[in-house]
C-alpha cells in the first residue's frame, strides 16, 4: 500500500482514513490535500477517484482545472479534453441541460472537447470508464495529428 500521490509507504491507519474519505489510497498530506479541494470546489469524489484511476494508467490530467470560465472536474490538455462528473444526472432540469450545452459549446470554441460521465459509471466501473477515456483520447490524438 503505496500513496498515488508520493509512493510513500502507507500505515494501516492512513490507509483505512483514506479509503474511507475518498476512497483511493493517499497519504495523510496528500488525503488533506484533496479533502481541502472536496471542500473549496464542491469537487465530486468521483472526479478525485477518477483522477486518481487515469493517473494509474499514465495519463496526465489535471484537477479542477480553470478554462477561462470556469473550473473544470478533470482536464487532458494534451488532447484537449474536459471531464465533468454528473453527480445529480437523475434531476437533470431543462435549465441544467441547456447549461451544459453553453458550457460545451465554450468548450468547443476554444478548442476542447467536454464529455460529461455520470458519476455512478465511476462509482461502480472505474476501470471500464478509464479505459474509455484512454479510447476517446486515442481517437482526439489521431484528430489533432490528421489537422
Amino acid at each position: 500500500m503505496t500513496c498515488l500521490e508520493c509512493n510513500k509507504e502507507l500505515g494501516y491507519v492512513d490507509h483505512k482514513n483514506s479509503m474511507s474519505s475518498l476512497g483511493v489510497e493517499l497519504c495523510s498530506q496528500h488525503r488533506i490535500r484533496m479533502e481541502k479541494l472536496r471542500k473549496q470546489n464542491g469537487t465530486p469524489l468521483e472526479a478525485i477517484q477518477l483522477y486518481y484511476g487515469l493517473k494509474e494508467e499514465g495519463v496526465s490530467a489535471m484537477l479542477e482545472w480553470w478554462d477561462g470560465k470556469k473550473s473544470v472536474d478533470i482536464a487532458i490538455s494534451r488532447v484537449k479534453l474536459n471531464i465533468e462528473i454528473d453527480c445529480e444526472y437523475h434531476m437533470l432540469t431543462h435549465e441544467q441541460a441547456i447549461n451544459d450545452l453553453e458550457e460545451a459549446m465554450h468548450s468547443f470554441k476554444n478548442g476542447f472537447t467536454t464529455i460529461r460521465i455520470p458519476h455512478v459509471l465511476i462509482k461502480y466501473y472505474l476501470k471500464e470508464t478509464v479505459h474509455n477515456i484512454i479510447g476517446i483520447m486515442e481517437g482526439l490524438r489521431a484528430n489533432i495529428k490528421a489537422i
